[in-house]
């Protein structure tokens, strides 16, 4: 484990940064790419993500090489990016066409991060479903469609990427595909009953349905890798969940306690407890849901067991106070029937604001939330997304975002957390990527809010280091090497 000491880590933690391919590629038509879901939400009138759409967005699939080389210039061991399933099959379905051309761009993208020594992390699904399986079934609607097409998708790019990909990640993020998708609406596909601007959906049924087919996708997914693919390739395989970690809000009330809880099995537990545990969902979601959760039959259950991961990939950015409600809970309710707020009974912050409203930094909550999983799940875990916007950075000129003493200042007390977790609360956590290498689209949030390490001008394209792309460098250098 190397030094023991409060802000060491690991000597062989693997750190880089991450995007994903929507938000950077752009290329939306070429070498006959399929429309997503996303392709299609972006362009809705009235507009969904504030104008803002992929056609372009950072024109990565032009400009790998450029920005592969920021990577080596910001000392990168290894980076985090997603594969367009409708580049690849554009239609997205087992028996339709695929595209060698979508094969090849990202067989040179793997090729090009391998030479210059950094190590790929691929993730297969990242929100943005061909338009195609939507329009023929309902995309992830249809529980055993979807999963069949999912598995299809995934073989295949074991089949043509996994002799030099080693690092695999089913999907991005599965509580944001079913609420933000099929609950709120404000994501692709725009579903939802509670929506002004959605014309379809239902709030009550559709985001569990969604759940479970993304559960069982990627459990078949793993299967067909730990079966057919494992022993030849020697890769490893998990998922990345989102979640944020809840304190009570009055923490000498056993309720609050309780709503904390309960809220993180509703954000977490929905699909942590099937993936690594092969168990059902918790008792919290059945108590509330009742029959409208989908149960798991004893095939899939078996399935699920078959379906053994490697890590668990954490998606981190904030914490929040859950406090508990007296009413019963709206059949709309998808949170647990719990008040999210940021301020505790005493008006304490859970965090410094950053430059968007539903983040603030919260480090000390951050390493409560890697011990609770780690000791809750069992598998070493991987920060596959950590960032932050600064404050007012939506507004400011390139000078003045390149500045990024927040940013800087996030990143360090987050990683300090890292290391506290690991030799204080015996956690094992292996790797990090910083989200994100680039400014990018950051879905319905438009052009506006950066996350990103580097600054880009949507104008010129032209890309543009921040203070903190290099601090991270010297950050995990001096931890590894036991010098902070």
């Amino acid at each position: 484990m190397g030094s023991t000491t409060s802000s060491s880590l690991p000597a062989d933690f693997e750190w880089g940064f991450a995007t994903a391919a929507y938000q950077i590629e752009g290329a939306a038509e070429v070498g006959g790419r399929g429309k997503s879901i996303w392709d299609t939400f972006c362009h809705l009138e009235p507009s969904r993500t504030k104008g803002a759409n992929g056609d372009i967005a950072c024109d990565h699939y032009h400009r790998y090489e450029e920005d592969f080389g920021l990577l080596s210039q910001y000392g990168a061991k290894s980076y985090r990016f997603s594969l367009s399933w409708s580049r690849i099959i554009p239609q997205g379905g087992r028996n339709d066409a695929i595209s060698e051309d979508g094969i090849s761009f990202y067989n040179r993208l793997i090729d090009s991060l391998l030479a210059r020594g950094i190590t790929p992390w691929v993730t297969l699904y990242h929100w943005d479903l061909p338009q195609g399986l939507h329009d023929r079934y309902g995309g992830w609607l249809d529980v055993e469609e979807s999963q069949k097409d999912f598995e299809r998708y995934a073989r295949l790019c074991f089949e043509r990427f996994g002799d030099r990909v080693k690092n695999w990640i089913t999907l991005n993020e599965p509580w944001i595909v079913s609420i933000f998708g099929y609950a709120t609406g404000i994501n692709a596909p725009g579903r939802s009953s509670i929506n002004k601007m959605s014309i379809e959906g239902n709030t009550a049924t559709e985001p569990w349905i969604v759940g479970k087919s993304l559960i069982l996708s990627h459990a078949r997914a793993v299967a067909a890798y730990n079966k057919d693919f494992r022993s030849s390739q020697g890769g490893k395989i998990g998922i990345s969940l989102n979640g944020d970690y809840y304190e009570p809000w009055d923490s000498s009330d056993e309720r609050d306690r309780a709503a904390a809880e309960r809220r993180m099995e509703f954000h977490i537990g929905w699909f942590a407890n099937p993936i690594f545990l092969a168990k059902d969902y918790p008792a919290d979601m059945y108590d509330q849901l009742g029959e409208r959760l989908p149960k798991f039959s004893e095939s899939e259950f078996a399935l699920l067991r078959e379906a053994e991961v490697d890590f668990y990939g954490m998606n981190y950015y904030t914490s929040q106070y859950a406090r508990h409600r007296t009413q019963s809970p709206s059949v709309h309710d998808f949170v647990g029937n719990v008040d999210e707020l940021e301020e505790n009974k005493e008006g304490l912050s859970i965090g410094e604001e950053s430059g968007v409203h539903w983040l603030r930094s919260s480090p000390d909550s951050f390493r409560k939330h890697l011990a609770r999983i780690y000791h809750r799940y069992r598998k070493p875990i991987y920060i596959t997304e950590n960032g932050c916007p600064c404050p007012g950075e939506d507004k400011m000129t390139r000078d003045e975002s390149v500045n990024d003493t927040y940013r800087i200042r996030y990143f360090e007390d987050h990683i300090n957390a890292i290391s506290q977790a690991i030799t204080q609360d015996s956690a094992i956590i292996s790797g990090y990527f910083a989200w994100s290498l680039l400014d990018n689209l950051e879905w319905s949030d438009g052009y506006g809010v950066r996350f990103g390490v580097t600054y880009t001008d949507y104008d010129t394209l032209e890309r543009t280091p921040k203070r903190s792309a290099l601090a991270l460098k010297s950050m995990f250098e001096g931890r590894m090497n036991g010098r902070m």
